[in-house]
């Protein structure tokens, strides 16, 4: 049996309780963290919380390498952990679709996400986004600006009148200059507004920083203010509204502090 569980936002308290439950039925624990982490724990809280002892894989550990992960599988139950969501963003389709292949048994455990977090922490309707995007680092593609990719979506989903979320990206073993295990890098929603007000400097966004931590932040403004603002430690992510239904609007106003002029009046 491999069972994917994801942990949810913050800490090692942040899992479900089915999930816990099955984390420590389970003969043997892996994980991967560089989809994205627990901001508020880390591996050695998650083994005391739990009572278990995780083993972490990188990226070519389980994409290229899943075979320790589906051998242990063949014989007893074994847990894969991520932070949010197993098959949320942080997608393990693959290897899910590599142990059915061969015969294992699979269930997955659903976490809080960030996306379900982006609606509710800013009061924004779920049923509203369009699809989401990623921006990365310069340096992860080659360019000095924000992909023509990553501006085509945000200006397809405004035309339509609908939010983008925009996940910011994370780098963790993999540096500018190549692999490098002891590398960590999280985009700020900072970085991000500078890198997304070149575009748009002008329009409404939302930064969300830490969903789901005591200390989170949701801050609404332009985008090139939010670019003069620091939030802090991570994760983050911006949201890019659409049209604002009244509730909406009401929602970014008293929930994010949103300047009364870049709302619509109703």
């Amino acid at each position: 049996m491999l069972t994917f569980i994801g942990l949810g936002l913050h800490d090692e308290r942040s899992i479900t309780v089915e999930g816990r439950e099955a984390l420590r039925a389970s003969d043997r624990a892996f994980a991967e963290f560089y989809t994205s982490r627990l901001v508020g724990a880390d591996v050695a809280d998650l083994e005391a919380y739990h009572e278990v002892e995780i083993e972490v894989r990188d990226r070519a550990g389980v994409e290229q390498d899943p075979d320790p992960i589906l051998n242990a599988a063949e014989t007893s139950d074994v847990a894969f952990l991520t932070a949010g969501d197993t098959m949320v963003s942080t997608t393990h389709t693959d290897l899910r679709l590599r142990a059915e292949e061969r015969g294992i048994e699979t269930r997955v455990i659903h976490g809080v996400t960030a996306q379900s977090a982006a609606s509710g922490v800013t009061g924004l309707q779920n049923y509203r986004f369009g699809k989401a995007v990623t921006l990365p680092f310069p340096y992860a593609h080659g360019g000095d600006s924000v992909p023509e990719s990553v501006i085509e979506t945000i200006e397809a989903n405004r035309e339509r009148g609908l939010h983008t979320i925009v996940y910011l990206d994370i780098k963790v073993g993999m540096g500018p200059r190549g692999p490098d295990p002891d590398h960590e890098e999280y985009m700020s929603a900072d970085h991000a507004a500078d890198l997304l007000a070149t575009e748009w400097a002008d329009v409404l966004a939302v930064a969300v920083a830490r969903a789901g931590s005591p200390d989170s932040i949701v801050a609404a403004d332009r985008l090139s203010a939010l670019a003069e603002r620091n939030f802090g430690d991570p994760l983050h992510l911006l949201v890019i509204p659409g049209d604002l239904h009244h509730v909406e609007a009401d929602a970014l106003a008293g929930l994010a502090d949103a300047p009364a002029e870049l709302l619509p009046e109703h």
